[in-house]
């Protein structure tokens, strides 16, 4: 399974929900960088993903974007896929 990373602060529901469907697909391990604990991390967040909002999901080099770009991709049949689920 390719690796999870997600920008994310403590207090963030769709931070929350973006999880929680990530560990019902399967994902074990999300590395959170928490950028309300470093406004470095917030600024990486924004030059690298272009986005001001959390979450903001990479699985493995992807972009996924944010709570509603996972649920879609979920949706449309391609979280699995991407995640490399069962390879």
């Amino acid at each position: 399974m390719d690796k999870v990373v997600m920008y994310s602060q403590t207090v963030c529901p769709y931070c929350e929900r973006a999880e929680r469907l990530l560990r019902a697909r399967g994902v074990e391990n999300i590395e959170k960088i928490m950028i309300d604990r470093d406004a470095g991390q917030r600024e990486q967040m924004m030059l690298r993903t272009g986005r001001r909002t959390v979450p903001q999901i990479y699985i493995g080099e992807t972009h996924v974007g944010g709570f509603d770009d996972l649920a879609a991709l979920d949706r449309a049949g391609g979280l699995s896929s991407l995640l490399n689920v069962g390879n």
